[in-house]
């Protein structure tokens, strides 16, 4: 019993000892752990890069900053007929939002089919596919849908509701083909030659001719389940000059604007057309400096008439743009100014895109916030997952066939 007791009692110090030196260390530990500061009322805490600061994401961190970046770009594929070609593998590494179809891309329905179905499978994300299908001159399926009357032939011997269906018809086929984003209608106005550059591309002189048949046009497309775009804000007709080869000058004032050219914009964005391509033409009333594809103000306006869809630039290879600024320059002043998608037929110039927007950003010369919204609306457009990608949620319009319209 004495045995058992002395055994106890040297337990009981033992346990004493350990319980004293844990409490040491533990004070030890608590003194030299440094000391956080609280931020100031006013001011937030600094974020790492690519963390989100926006205090309703709940701790959310948006997509890598390059990721984000690719997802404005919009490019076309030089050359490339089948999804073997090394130049697929290049572009679809950047990561690009979306790839435009052309002429050059296409030798059959089969064949393309399966190259959209490819280029699908092949992407890490969704991607936007696009072509340029218009009616008439400007068909990039011609040869395998077939051929369709001028937009000025459409509306002189057409009803709207005729122009709808005829538009739901080509669209169905390039939905069959994996396009979902079409850049028509061409809602410009002119009266000139057919053959000009706009020509018998546009519906009518007559704002109101133009948007009616425009909203058919771009009624129809949707009906098929493709996206239409509403092409060349805020208009392209006034001129002759060829942008493809310079930058022209529209002298017009606001008011004059609104009351011819802006009137078919007007109606398909009131009607909720989810995208607008913006003309490589410099405005006086705007910049007489800059094309308005990448003029600040020229965006702003747009988004005061309630456009809160896609604003997508052209080319930016055309010459307008590409003899005064690279490709690299031209990306990173569109979406500064405001696009959401910078267009390009050579995807090659991809990468070179991507890293200039990335470089903007980390200079600060792109507002991070700026790029989300671009970002965002482009992964809106394809379908995916838009808070995932920039921490917030974004709607597109929709543009609604008319109460008349089935199938």
């Amino acid at each position: 019993m004495q045995r058992t007791a002395a055994r106890g009692a040297r337990l009981a110090l033992a346990l004493v000892v350990v319980v004293v030196i844990g409490v040491g260390i533990a004070a030890i530990l608590v003194a030299s752990r440094p000391t956080a500061t609280a931020a100031p009322p006013d001011q937030k805490p600094v974020a790492a890069e690519g963390a989100s600061t926006d205090d309703g994401t709940g701790g959310c961190v948006p997509a890598p900053l390059e990721e984000r970046a690719a997802r404005v770009l919009v490019v076309g594929l030089p050359g490339v007929t089948a999804s073997s070609d090394p130049v697929v593998a290049d572009i679809l590494d950047v990561g690009v939002g979306g790839v435009l179809i052309t002429e050059p891309n296409v030798t059959s329905s089969a064949q393309v089919g399966q190259l959209v179905s490819d280029l699908r499978a092949l992407a890490r994300t969704p991607l936007v596919v696009s072509t340029g299908e218009e009616s008439g001159r400007v068909a990039t399926f011609r040869d395998v849908l077939g051929a369709t009357p001028s937009a000025r032939n459409l509306a002189a011997r057409s009803t709207p509701a005729q122009v709808e269906e005829i538009a739901r018809g080509l669209g169905s086929k390039l939905a069959a083909l994996g396009i979902d984003l079409d850049f028509a209608p061409v809602v410009d106005l002119d009266a000139g030659p057919a053959g000009g550059l706009i020509g018998d591309r546009s519906f009518s002189a007559d704002p109101a001719t133009a948007a009616a048949y425009g909203l058919a046009w771009a009624r129809g497309l949707v009906r098929a389940d493709v996206a239409p775009t509403a092409k060349h804000f805020p208009g392209h007709g006034r001129v002759d000059a060829d942008t493809h080869l310079e930058l022209p000058l529209v002298e017009a004032s606001l008011d004059e604007l609104r009351a011819s050219d802006l009137v078919p914009f007007v109606e398909l964005i009131d009607a909720g057309v989810p995208v607008v391509m913006l003309d490589h033409i410099a405005y006086r009333v705007f910049d007489p400096d800059l094309p308005a594809s990448l003029s600040p103000k020229a965006y702003e306006f747009l988004r005061s008439l309630g456009f809160e869809g896609v604003a997508i630039t052209d080319s930016v290879g055309m010459g307008a743009v590409n003899l005064r600024w690279p490709f690299p320059e031209a990306a990173v002043l569109a979406v500064t100014a405001g696009a959401d998608a910078v267009l390009t037929t050579d995807g090659t110039q991809a990468l070179g895109m991507r890293d200039a927007l990335v470089d903007a950003v980390r200079s600060g010369r792109l507002p991070e916030t700026r790029l989300d919204e671009a970002a965002g609306r482009m992964a809106a457009l394809a379908g995916d997952d838009v808070a995932a990608l920039v921490c917030q949620e974004i709607e597109l319009p929709t543009l609604a066939p008319t109460a008349s319209s089935t199938g």
